[in-house]
């Protein structure tokens, strides 16, 4: 079965860089959009940034001209660039894909999640 294995979370100052890597694994087919979202306590899961499968991208306003979201279809593995960090950062990071296994139907997949801690 798809397996999405996350890295690259950890704690970080104000103002530091973090990148976020998620690989998929298994029977792939083909990989549509990924996104990653983050959720902070308290809050709701909240998009971050979007990426499909052409390389179109969508950011949350709070992230614009700080994070990058990209993609290596050859590696089935999307990125996330995150400069200038702020404490408002902190949250558990999510990777989400819409994945295809074989013949079957198109499905989301969830990373196990990463923290990300901001200290100011």
């Amino acid at each position: 079965q798809v397996q999405l294995v996350e890295s690259g979370g950890g704690l970080v100052q104000a103002g530091g860089s973090l990148r976020l890597s998620c690989a998929a694994s298994g029977s792939i087919s083909s990989i549509n959009t990924m996104t990653w979202y983050r959720q902070a306590p308290g809050n709701q899961r909240d998009v971050v940034a979007i990426i499909t499968s052409g390389g179109t991208t969508t950011y949350a306003d709070s992230v614009k001209g700080r994070f990058t979201i990209s993609r290596d279809n050859a590696k089935n593995t999307v990125y996330l660039q995150m400069n200038s960090l702020k404490p408002e950062d902190t949250a558990v990071y999510y990777c989400n894909a819409l994945i295809r296994v074989g013949v079957s139907p198109f499905r989301l997949y969830w990373g196990q999640g990463t923290q990300v801690t901001v200290s100011s």
